[in-house]
Protein backbone atom coordinates (compact mmCIF):
# COMPACT_ATOMS: atom_id res chain seq x y z
CA UNK A 1 0.00 0.00 0.00
CA UNK A 2 1.14 3.30 -0.77
CA UNK A 3 2.53 5.46 2.20
CA UNK A 4 1.09 8.41 1.06
CA UNK A 5 -2.43 6.97 0.90
CA UNK A 6 -3.69 8.27 4.67
CA UNK A 7 -2.75 11.37 3.41
CA UNK A 8 -3.83 11.57 0.55
CA UNK A 9 -7.55 13.11 1.55
CA UNK A 10 -5.97 15.91 3.63
CA UNK A 11 -6.10 19.67 1.37
CA UNK A 12 -2.80 21.35 1.53
CA UNK A 13 -2.73 24.28 4.12
CA UNK A 14 -1.61 26.47 1.58
CA UNK A 15 -4.63 25.44 -1.09
CA UNK A 16 -7.70 25.43 1.53
CA UNK A 17 -6.45 26.10 5.10
CA UNK A 18 -10.02 25.66 6.33
CA UNK A 19 -10.80 22.51 4.41
CA UNK A 20 -7.44 21.38 5.55
CA UNK A 21 -8.05 22.34 8.73
CA UNK A 22 -11.67 20.19 8.74
CA UNK A 23 -9.55 17.05 7.28
CA UNK A 24 -7.22 16.92 9.55
CA UNK A 25 -9.62 16.92 12.41
CA UNK A 26 -11.06 13.98 11.28
CA UNK A 27 -8.33 12.08 9.77
CA UNK A 28 -6.51 12.12 12.53
CA UNK A 29 -9.38 10.82 14.51
CA UNK A 30 -9.22 13.59 17.04
CA UNK A 31 -13.37 14.10 16.75
CA UNK A 32 -16.52 13.03 14.84
CA UNK A 33 -19.80 15.51 13.77
CA UNK A 34 -22.56 14.19 16.00
CA UNK A 35 -26.75 13.82 14.23
CA UNK A 36 -27.52 17.22 15.97
CA UNK A 37 -25.66 20.08 14.29
CA UNK A 38 -22.97 22.00 15.78
CA UNK A 39 -21.95 19.89 18.63
CA UNK A 40 -18.73 17.67 17.99
CA UNK A 41 -18.07 13.72 19.79
CA UNK A 42 -14.74 13.83 20.76
CA UNK A 43 -12.75 11.14 20.07
CA UNK A 44 -9.98 9.47 22.72
CA UNK A 45 -6.95 10.87 20.84
CA UNK A 46 -8.60 14.21 20.93
CA UNK A 47 -9.70 13.71 23.87
CA UNK A 48 -6.33 12.65 25.34
CA UNK A 49 -5.02 16.49 24.42
CA UNK A 50 -7.40 18.06 26.68
CA UNK A 51 -6.61 15.85 29.02
CA UNK A 52 -2.89 16.71 29.23
CA UNK A 53 -3.94 20.22 29.26
CA UNK A 54 -6.51 19.46 32.05
CA UNK A 55 -3.27 17.59 34.21
CA UNK A 56 -1.28 20.82 33.30
CA UNK A 57 -3.98 23.68 34.53
CA UNK A 58 -5.24 21.88 37.53
CA UNK A 59 -1.54 21.52 38.96
CA UNK A 60 -1.04 24.74 38.17
CA UNK A 61 -4.04 25.91 40.20
CA UNK A 62 -3.48 23.82 42.92
CA UNK A 63 -0.46 24.73 43.47
CA UNK A 64 -1.89 28.81 43.75
CA UNK A 65 -4.52 27.48 46.37
CA UNK A 66 -7.64 27.18 44.18
CA UNK A 67 -10.21 24.55 44.36
CA UNK A 68 -12.19 22.55 42.18
CA UNK A 69 -16.15 22.74 42.40
CA UNK A 70 -19.20 21.86 40.57
CA UNK A 71 -22.15 24.21 39.91
CA UNK A 72 -25.34 22.60 38.40
CA UNK A 73 -25.62 23.15 34.71
CA UNK A 74 -28.87 24.86 34.47
CA UNK A 75 -29.14 28.76 35.58
CA UNK A 76 -32.96 30.05 36.77
CA UNK A 77 -33.87 32.73 33.86
CA UNK A 78 -34.55 35.16 37.05
CA UNK A 79 -31.34 34.62 38.51
CA UNK A 80 -29.72 35.06 34.68
CA UNK A 81 -31.39 38.01 34.55
CA UNK A 82 -29.78 40.16 38.01
CA UNK A 83 -26.98 41.60 36.44
CA UNK A 84 -27.52 43.33 33.09
CA UNK A 85 -24.68 44.07 30.91
CA UNK A 86 -23.82 40.03 31.16
CA UNK A 87 -27.49 39.38 30.26
CA UNK A 88 -27.30 41.56 26.95
CA UNK A 89 -23.44 40.17 26.02
CA UNK A 90 -25.00 36.59 26.07
CA UNK A 91 -28.78 36.81 25.23
CA UNK A 92 -28.14 35.99 21.90
CA UNK A 93 -26.30 32.99 22.54
CA UNK A 94 -28.53 31.61 25.44
CA UNK A 95 -30.17 28.23 25.17
CA UNK A 96 -33.15 27.57 26.77
CA UNK A 97 -34.25 24.14 28.51
CA UNK A 98 -38.35 22.32 28.03
CA UNK A 99 -39.65 19.46 29.36
CA UNK A 100 -42.70 17.44 28.56
CA UNK A 101 -43.48 16.57 32.41
CA UNK A 102 -45.94 19.78 31.97
CA UNK A 103 -44.18 21.37 34.81
CA UNK A 104 -44.70 25.39 34.20
CA UNK A 105 -42.17 26.50 36.84
CA UNK A 106 -39.62 29.34 35.83
CA UNK A 107 -37.12 28.38 32.33
CA UNK A 108 -34.14 27.26 32.74
CA UNK A 109 -31.21 28.35 30.90
CA UNK A 110 -28.58 25.76 30.30
CA UNK A 111 -25.29 27.13 31.23
CA UNK A 112 -22.66 29.91 29.05
CA UNK A 113 -20.70 30.19 31.94
CA UNK A 114 -21.99 30.28 35.43
CA UNK A 115 -20.91 33.61 36.78
CA UNK A 116 -24.33 33.82 38.33
CA UNK A 117 -23.96 30.83 40.17
CA UNK A 118 -20.91 30.95 41.56
CA UNK A 119 -22.11 34.91 42.73
CA UNK A 120 -25.05 33.04 44.31
CA UNK A 121 -23.30 30.54 46.14
CA UNK A 122 -20.93 32.83 47.57
CA UNK A 123 -23.50 35.74 49.03
CA UNK A 124 -24.78 32.11 50.70
CA UNK A 125 -21.43 30.99 52.12
CA UNK A 126 -19.27 34.32 52.94
CA UNK A 127 -20.06 36.45 55.98
CA UNK A 128 -16.60 37.89 57.28
CA UNK A 129 -13.22 38.25 56.50
CA UNK A 130 -11.98 35.30 57.39
CA UNK A 131 -14.18 33.31 54.97
CA UNK A 132 -12.26 35.06 52.07
CA UNK A 133 -10.74 34.74 49.76
CA UNK A 134 -12.68 32.11 48.12
CA UNK A 135 -10.59 30.93 45.29
CA UNK A 136 -12.56 28.11 43.02
CA UNK A 137 -12.15 26.61 39.27
CA UNK A 138 -14.71 24.34 37.73
CA UNK A 139 -14.41 21.63 34.94
CA UNK A 140 -17.64 21.17 32.93
CA UNK A 141 -18.78 22.09 29.47
CA UNK A 142 -21.10 25.13 28.26
CA UNK A 143 -23.36 25.77 25.57
CA UNK A 144 -23.89 28.86 23.30
CA UNK A 145 -26.22 28.61 20.64
CA UNK A 146 -23.48 29.98 17.78
CA UNK A 147 -24.78 30.17 14.37
CA UNK A 148 -21.44 29.37 12.53
CA UNK A 149 -19.65 26.40 13.99
CA UNK A 150 -15.79 24.32 13.51
CA UNK A 151 -14.44 21.84 15.71
CA UNK A 152 -12.84 22.72 18.71
CA UNK A 153 -12.55 26.46 17.77
CA UNK A 154 -16.52 27.53 17.75
CA UNK A 155 -18.95 24.97 18.61
CA UNK A 156 -22.70 24.76 20.24
CA UNK A 157 -20.95 22.84 23.21
CA UNK A 158 -17.32 23.26 24.58
CA UNK A 159 -15.44 21.63 27.17
CA UNK A 160 -13.40 24.33 29.59
CA UNK A 161 -12.46 25.36 33.00
CA UNK A 162 -13.93 28.55 34.68
CA UNK A 163 -12.06 29.62 37.49
CA UNK A 164 -14.33 32.13 39.88
CA UNK A 165 -12.89 34.64 42.79
CA UNK A 166 -13.99 36.55 45.19
CA UNK A 167 -11.58 38.99 47.55
CA UNK A 168 -11.67 41.65 50.06
CA UNK A 169 -9.74 44.19 48.12
CA UNK A 170 -9.36 45.39 44.55
CA UNK A 171 -5.50 44.74 44.51
CA UNK A 172 -5.95 41.60 45.59
CA UNK A 173 -8.74 40.86 42.78
CA UNK A 174 -6.40 42.26 39.85
CA UNK A 175 -3.48 40.53 40.92
CA UNK A 176 -5.17 37.40 40.41
CA UNK A 177 -6.40 38.68 37.15
CA UNK A 178 -2.89 38.98 35.89
CA UNK A 179 -1.58 35.72 37.71
CA UNK A 180 -3.80 33.52 35.98
CA UNK A 181 -3.23 35.45 33.14
CA UNK A 182 0.39 34.62 33.82
CA UNK A 183 -0.57 30.63 34.48
CA UNK A 184 -2.48 30.55 30.59
CA UNK A 185 0.55 32.84 28.77
CA UNK A 186 2.77 29.81 30.93
CA UNK A 187 0.48 27.03 29.36
CA UNK A 188 1.70 27.90 25.96
CA UNK A 189 5.16 28.05 26.50
CA UNK A 190 5.59 24.75 28.99
CA UNK A 191 3.25 22.56 27.17
CA UNK A 192 1.65 23.57 23.82
CA UNK A 193 4.81 25.50 22.49
CA UNK A 194 3.14 28.03 21.50
CA UNK A 195 3.58 32.28 22.04
CA UNK A 196 0.60 33.58 23.47
CA UNK A 197 0.58 37.87 22.89
CA UNK A 198 -0.78 38.92 26.05
CA UNK A 199 -2.82 42.16 27.01
CA UNK A 200 -5.77 44.16 27.42
CA UNK A 201 -9.23 43.79 25.41
CA UNK A 202 -10.52 47.32 24.52
CA UNK A 203 -14.14 48.47 26.11
CA UNK A 204 -16.15 46.99 22.69
CA UNK A 205 -14.27 43.68 22.87
CA UNK A 206 -13.99 42.79 26.70
CA UNK A 207 -16.42 40.12 28.96
CA UNK A 208 -19.85 41.55 29.39
CA UNK A 209 -20.27 42.91 33.09
CA UNK A 210 -16.35 42.86 33.15
CA UNK A 211 -14.12 45.99 34.10
CA UNK A 212 -11.58 44.82 32.27
CA UNK A 213 -10.89 41.57 30.36
CA UNK A 214 -7.27 40.37 29.38
CA UNK A 215 -6.48 37.68 27.16
CA UNK A 216 -3.89 35.17 25.49
CA UNK A 217 -3.87 35.45 21.58
CA UNK A 218 -2.50 32.94 19.12
CA UNK A 219 -1.43 33.68 15.60
CA UNK A 220 -2.20 30.55 13.54
CA UNK A 221 -0.61 29.40 10.12
CA UNK A 222 -2.95 31.38 7.28
CA UNK A 223 -2.46 34.41 9.74
CA UNK A 224 -5.37 34.82 11.49
CA UNK A 225 -5.46 34.94 15.13
CA UNK A 226 -7.12 33.19 18.04
CA UNK A 227 -8.07 34.32 21.19
CA UNK A 228 -6.67 31.38 22.98
CA UNK A 229 -8.16 32.19 26.77
CA UNK A 230 -9.15 35.23 28.97
CA UNK A 231 -8.68 36.64 32.34
CA UNK A 232 -11.51 39.12 33.64
CA UNK A 233 -11.76 41.92 36.36
CA UNK A 234 -14.92 42.24 37.40
CA UNK A 235 -14.81 44.82 40.40
CA UNK A 236 -17.48 44.76 42.82
CA UNK A 237 -20.11 45.49 39.51
CA UNK A 238 -21.25 41.39 40.24
CA UNK A 239 -21.26 41.52 43.51
CA UNK A 240 -23.28 44.43 43.88
CA UNK A 241 -25.94 42.70 41.82
CA UNK A 242 -25.48 39.71 43.99
CA UNK A 243 -25.33 40.85 47.38
CA UNK A 244 -22.17 39.08 48.21
CA UNK A 245 -20.74 40.96 51.27
CA UNK A 246 -18.88 40.42 54.06
CA UNK A 247 -18.05 42.18 57.27
CA UNK A 248 -14.58 43.34 57.26
CA UNK A 249 -11.74 44.10 60.44
CA UNK A 250 -12.78 47.47 60.79
CA UNK A 251 -16.43 45.73 61.64
CA UNK A 252 -17.87 47.71 58.38
CA UNK A 253 -19.54 45.48 56.25
CA UNK A 254 -18.38 45.70 52.33
CA UNK A 255 -18.86 44.14 48.96
CA UNK A 256 -16.07 41.44 47.58
CA UNK A 257 -14.07 42.01 44.37
CA UNK A 258 -13.92 39.17 42.21
CA UNK A 259 -12.79 37.39 39.29
CA UNK A 260 -12.95 34.84 36.20
CA UNK A 261 -10.89 33.70 34.34
CA UNK A 262 -11.07 30.42 31.54
CA UNK A 263 -9.42 27.88 28.58
CA UNK A 264 -11.47 25.50 26.58
CA UNK A 265 -10.84 23.05 24.03
CA UNK A 266 -10.27 25.47 21.40
CA UNK A 267 -6.79 25.40 22.49
CA UNK A 268 -6.64 22.09 20.56
CA UNK A 269 -8.03 23.75 18.13
CA UNK A 270 -4.97 26.28 18.53
CA UNK A 271 -2.20 23.04 18.55
CA UNK A 272 -3.50 22.10 15.75
CA UNK A 273 -3.17 25.23 13.26
CA UNK A 274 0.26 26.27 14.30
CA UNK A 275 2.22 23.49 14.40
CA UNK A 276 0.60 20.98 11.34
CA UNK A 277 1.61 20.46 8.16
CA UNK A 278 0.64 18.79 5.24
CA UNK A 279 1.51 15.31 6.28
CA UNK A 280 -0.88 15.76 9.27
CA UNK A 281 -0.90 16.63 12.80
CA UNK A 282 2.43 17.76 14.69
CA UNK A 283 2.16 17.51 17.80
CA UNK A 284 4.67 19.21 21.09
CA UNK A 285 6.10 16.71 22.72
CA UNK A 286 4.45 17.25 26.39
CA UNK A 287 1.02 17.59 25.00
CA UNK A 288 0.67 14.40 22.95
CA UNK A 289 -1.47 11.58 24.16
CA UNK A 290 1.30 9.06 22.30
CA UNK A 291 4.90 10.94 22.84
CA UNK A 292 7.28 7.67 21.13
CA UNK A 293 5.68 5.11 19.17
CA UNK A 294 7.99 2.31 18.68
CA UNK A 295 7.51 0.10 15.26
CA UNK A 296 9.01 -3.06 14.60
CA UNK A 297 10.64 -3.68 11.39
CA UNK A 298 10.42 -7.62 10.25
CA UNK A 299 8.35 -8.49 13.76
CA UNK A 300 7.93 -11.82 12.78
CA UNK A 301 12.28 -12.02 14.01
CA UNK A 302 12.31 -13.06 17.77
CA UNK A 303 14.85 -10.75 18.28
CA UNK A 304 13.09 -7.86 16.56
CA UNK A 305 10.01 -8.49 19.25
CA UNK A 306 12.39 -9.03 22.15
CA UNK A 307 14.42 -5.58 21.40
CA UNK A 308 10.79 -3.90 21.18
CA UNK A 309 9.10 -4.83 23.89
CA UNK A 310 12.34 -4.39 26.36
CA UNK A 311 12.12 -0.68 24.91
CA UNK A 312 8.07 -0.32 25.54
CA UNK A 313 8.68 -1.18 29.04
CA UNK A 314 11.38 0.92 30.02
CA UNK A 315 10.25 4.07 28.05
CA UNK A 316 6.52 3.29 29.64
CA UNK A 317 8.47 2.24 33.10
CA UNK A 318 10.59 6.19 33.04
CA UNK A 319 7.17 7.40 32.68
CA UNK A 320 6.58 8.21 28.89
CA UNK A 321 3.43 7.80 26.74
CA UNK A 322 4.39 5.29 24.59
CA UNK A 323 3.03 2.73 22.36
CA UNK A 324 4.16 -0.52 20.65
CA UNK A 325 2.92 -1.19 17.54
CA UNK A 326 3.12 -4.98 16.31
CA UNK A 327 0.16 -5.21 14.06
CA UNK A 328 0.67 -7.00 10.84
CA UNK A 329 -0.01 -3.38 8.72
CA UNK A 330 3.17 -2.71 6.88
CA UNK A 331 5.95 -0.31 8.48
CA UNK A 332 5.49 2.18 5.87
CA UNK A 333 1.76 1.86 6.44
CA UNK A 334 2.27 2.31 10.46
CA UNK A 335 4.73 5.66 9.13
CA UNK A 336 2.33 7.62 7.33
CA UNK A 337 -0.55 6.45 10.22
CA UNK A 338 1.99 8.11 13.11
CA UNK A 339 3.11 11.13 10.93
CA UNK A 340 -0.70 11.77 10.18
CA UNK A 341 -1.24 11.78 14.05
CA UNK A 342 1.80 13.72 14.98
CA UNK A 343 3.02 11.41 16.92
CA UNK A 344 6.74 13.45 18.31
CA UNK A 345 9.33 10.20 18.28
CA UNK A 346 9.60 7.13 16.27
CA UNK A 347 11.72 4.42 16.86
CA UNK A 348 12.42 2.03 14.65
CA UNK A 349 13.46 -1.62 15.62
CA UNK A 350 14.88 -3.74 12.62
CA UNK A 351 17.51 -6.44 12.39
CA UNK A 352 20.01 -4.25 10.43
CA UNK A 353 19.90 -1.62 13.31
CA UNK A 354 19.94 -4.32 16.32
CA UNK A 355 22.76 -6.57 14.72
CA UNK A 356 25.21 -2.97 15.29
CA UNK A 357 22.93 -2.14 18.82
CA UNK A 358 21.39 0.49 17.78
CA UNK A 359 17.63 2.09 16.15
CA UNK A 360 16.34 4.51 14.42
CA UNK A 361 14.98 7.21 16.01
CA UNK A 362 12.58 10.10 13.71
CA UNK A 363 11.24 13.39 14.76
CA UNK A 364 8.20 14.36 13.50
CA UNK A 365 8.36 17.84 13.43
CA UNK A 366 11.56 17.84 11.37
CA UNK A 367 11.83 14.16 10.16
CA UNK A 368 15.03 13.68 11.24
CA UNK A 369 16.32 10.66 11.69
CA UNK A 370 19.59 9.49 13.48
CA UNK A 371 21.15 5.86 15.19
CA UNK A 372 21.00 6.07 18.85
CA UNK A 373 22.93 2.90 21.07
CA UNK A 374 19.66 0.51 22.18
CA UNK A 375 21.11 0.91 25.54
CA UNK A 376 21.20 4.88 25.38
CA UNK A 377 17.41 5.37 24.34
CA UNK A 378 16.29 6.00 27.99
CA UNK A 379 19.09 8.58 28.43
CA UNK A 380 18.43 10.66 25.26
CA UNK A 381 15.07 10.74 25.29
CA UNK A 382 14.75 13.93 27.71
CA UNK A 383 17.27 16.00 24.95
CA UNK A 384 15.12 14.77 22.42
CA UNK A 385 11.85 15.91 23.51
CA UNK A 386 13.53 19.01 25.10
CA UNK A 387 15.27 19.94 21.76
CA UNK A 388 11.58 19.70 19.89
CA UNK A 389 9.27 21.51 22.41
CA UNK A 390 11.97 24.32 21.73
CA UNK A 391 12.13 24.22 18.35
CA UNK A 392 8.21 24.14 17.71
CA UNK A 393 8.47 27.01 20.05
CA UNK A 394 10.81 28.80 18.30
CA UNK A 395 9.18 28.00 14.89
CA UNK A 396 6.05 29.54 15.76
CA UNK A 397 8.06 32.21 17.20
CA UNK A 398 9.64 33.43 14.46
CA UNK A 399 6.26 32.74 12.50
CA UNK A 400 4.42 35.83 14.59
CA UNK A 401 7.74 38.09 14.48
CA UNK A 402 7.67 37.65 10.93
CA UNK A 403 4.10 38.44 10.77
CA UNK A 404 3.59 41.61 12.42
CA UNK A 405 3.43 44.99 10.97
CA UNK A 406 2.72 48.34 11.73
CA UNK A 407 0.59 50.43 9.89
CA UNK A 408 1.12 54.64 9.66
CA UNK A 409 -1.92 54.60 7.27
CA UNK A 410 -5.59 52.68 6.94
CA UNK A 411 -4.72 52.19 3.37
CA UNK A 412 -1.52 50.24 4.30
CA UNK A 413 -3.70 48.55 7.20
CA UNK A 414 -6.09 47.60 4.89
CA UNK A 415 -3.92 46.31 2.29
CA UNK A 416 -1.67 44.68 4.93
CA UNK A 417 -4.69 43.11 6.52
CA UNK A 418 -5.49 40.54 3.33
CA UNK A 419 -2.35 39.58 3.77
CA UNK A 420 -3.01 38.09 7.01
CA UNK A 421 -1.15 38.47 10.26
CA UNK A 422 -1.10 41.00 13.41
CA UNK A 423 -1.49 44.76 12.48
CA UNK A 424 -0.34 47.56 15.19
CA UNK A 425 -1.96 50.89 14.56
CA UNK A 426 -2.75 53.40 16.92
CA UNK A 427 -6.55 54.56 17.07
CA UNK A 428 -8.98 56.85 18.81
CA UNK A 429 -11.33 54.79 19.75
CA UNK A 430 -14.47 52.47 19.64
CA UNK A 431 -15.22 54.62 16.28
CA UNK A 432 -12.18 53.77 14.24
CA UNK A 433 -12.66 49.78 15.94
CA UNK A 434 -16.15 50.04 14.38
CA UNK A 435 -15.64 51.35 10.92
CA UNK A 436 -12.21 48.64 10.81
CA UNK A 437 -14.70 46.02 11.27
CA UNK A 438 -16.94 46.93 8.66
CA UNK A 439 -14.78 47.73 6.32
CA UNK A 440 -12.08 44.69 6.34
CA UNK A 441 -13.28 42.19 9.14
CA UNK A 442 -10.49 42.84 11.50
CA UNK A 443 -10.70 43.43 15.17
CA UNK A 444 -9.04 44.50 18.21
CA UNK A 445 -6.87 41.83 19.40
CA UNK A 446 -5.16 43.57 22.80
CA UNK A 447 -4.32 46.85 24.14
CA UNK A 448 -0.16 47.06 23.28
CA UNK A 449 1.55 48.79 26.23
CA UNK A 450 3.77 51.08 23.51
CA UNK A 451 4.06 53.84 22.40
CA UNK A 452 1.41 55.65 20.08
CA UNK A 453 2.33 54.88 16.33
CA UNK A 454 0.76 58.31 14.96
CA UNK A 455 -0.34 61.17 16.97
CA UNK A 456 -3.72 61.17 14.93
CA UNK A 457 -6.05 58.55 14.24
CA UNK A 458 -5.59 57.02 10.56
CA UNK A 459 -8.95 55.72 10.45
CA UNK A 460 -11.05 58.64 12.12
CA UNK A 461 -8.85 61.77 11.31
CA UNK A 462 -9.13 62.42 15.38
CA UNK A 463 -6.46 62.12 18.20
CA UNK A 464 -5.11 58.89 18.68
CA UNK A 465 -5.40 57.46 22.06
CA UNK A 466 -4.12 53.66 22.27
CA UNK A 467 -2.05 51.20 20.71
CA UNK A 468 -4.07 48.59 19.15
CA UNK A 469 -3.26 44.76 17.18
CA UNK A 470 -5.39 44.25 14.65
CA UNK A 471 -6.08 40.91 13.09
CA UNK A 472 -8.68 38.96 11.66
CA UNK A 473 -9.71 35.95 13.45
CA UNK A 474 -11.08 32.47 14.34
Amino acid sequence: MDNKKLVETITARDVDFAQWYTDLCLKAELMDYSDAKGFIIYRPYGYAIWENIQKYLDNRFKETGHENVYMPMVITESLFQKEKDHVDGFAPETAFMTTSSGDEGERLIIRPTSEVLFCQHYAKIVSSYRDLPKKYNQWCSVVRWEKTTRPFLRGKEFLWQEGHTIHQTEAEARTETLDMLSVYNQLGKDLLAIPFVTGRKTEKEKFAGAVETYAIEALMHDGKALQSGTSHYFGSGFAEAFDIKYQDKDNLVKHVFQTSWGVSTRLIGAVIMVHGDDEGLVLPPYVAPTQIVIIPIQSQKPEVMAASNELYNSLKEAGYRVKLDDSNRTPGWKFAEYEMKGVPVRIEVGPRDLANGVVTITTRHNRAKSLVSKDDVIKTMPNILKTMHDDLYEKALKHVTANTFTALTYDAFKTQIEQGGYIKMSISGEEAELIIKADVQATARVILDEPLVTDICPVTGKKATQTILFARAY
